[in-house]
């Protein structure tokens, strides 16, 4: 299906280019989220006629967005998640527990659909996540995945703690290594 976009849209093209689509991706996406227009001659003048209006508005969108993003972005958010001793959660952090952390912290109006997660957060750690707050205005945020404030703080300064505590248990199985060693040396046989 041809369309007209009404405003960008990524991987597929500009205000005002006219392109082809999978029906499907027009019929459920592009046309309900009043994102394009169907390519058709009327839809065409009617487009050219209020094209002024249109990129004015997507103008006013982008500069607020800018305005939010010197807020967002570079910043930090720690959410502390039930996790086991690997460091794998009882569940995932999802899109909208970042915006929910996002919008706690001050910021306004970031919805569950502009947090652009490459995969699914399933383990405790440090995450750079992208913040899409136009079509054209992305935020870069830091997200502390951890099982505790202290945990955070450790993670935050740059220590793995998922090794740390693999290491101190290491440390601990050697030392009681070293005493059941001593002891079974010790001679128990009977003095004369």
């Amino acid at each position: 299906m041809q369309v007209i976009l009404l405003e960008r849209v990524e991987n597929l093209g500009a205000i005002g280019d006219e392109v082809k689509v999978r029906d499907g991706f027009a019929r459920n996406f592009l046309l309900p989220q009043k994102k394009a227009l169907r390519a058709t001659d009327p839809n065409r003048k009617l487009f050219e006629a209020r094209r002024a209006e249109i990129e004015a508005r997507n103008a006013e969108a982008r500069a607020a967005a800018e305005k939010a993003s010197k807020k967002v972005d570079g910043s930090s958010y720690v959410l502390i998640r039930q996790a086991g001793e690997a460091g794998q959660l009882y569940g995932s952090v999802s899109p909208r527990d970042i915006a929910d952390e996002i919008n706690k912290k001050g910021a306004k109006g970031v919805d569950k659909a502009a947090i652009v997660l490459d995969k699914p957060i399933k383990t405790i750690g440090l995450y750079d996540v992208r913040v899409r707050l136009h079509a054209e205005v992305y935020a870069a945020i830091k997200v502390n995945v951890a099982r505790s404030t202290d945990e955070a703080d450790r993670q935050a300064k740059g220590e793995n703690v998922i090794s740390s505590a693999a290491q101190a248990d290491k440390e601990e199985i050697a030392a009681q290594a070293k005493e059941i060693a001593a002891s079974a040396f010790v001679d128990k046989s009977p003095r004369e």
